[in-house]
């Protein structure tokens, strides 16, 4: 794991994170149960977006090729976990 909670001017990204050569950004959203919808739903086009412009202002800041970057999503619902890799 490179960072969590990692902060600039642009917004936070709750993980970064590296192996085989590709650098995953990690957006984690959370509900203690499916009642008012599902934790990707969470996950706007807004808040991509400014993950993104995010993770492309710290990809600038530690000299990463953008091309590394892939957009993953973990969400959670009560104790199930799930992983999307390349969400977005």
């Amino acid at each position: 794991m490179i960072g969590r909670n990692v902060r600039n001017g642009h917004g936070e990204i709750d993980i970064i994170a590296t192996k085989d050569n590709v650098v995953a950004v990690v957006e984690v959203k959370a509900r203690r149960s499916a009642a008012f919808g599902s934790p990707a739903e969470a996950l706007t086009r807004d808040k991509q977006r400014a993950v993104r412009s995010t993770a492309f202002r710290w990809a600038a800041e530690h000299g990463v090729p953008v091309r590394l970057l892939r957009f993953d999503l973990v969400c959670i619902t009560g104790v199930a976990l799930d992983v999307m890799f390349d969400a977005f």
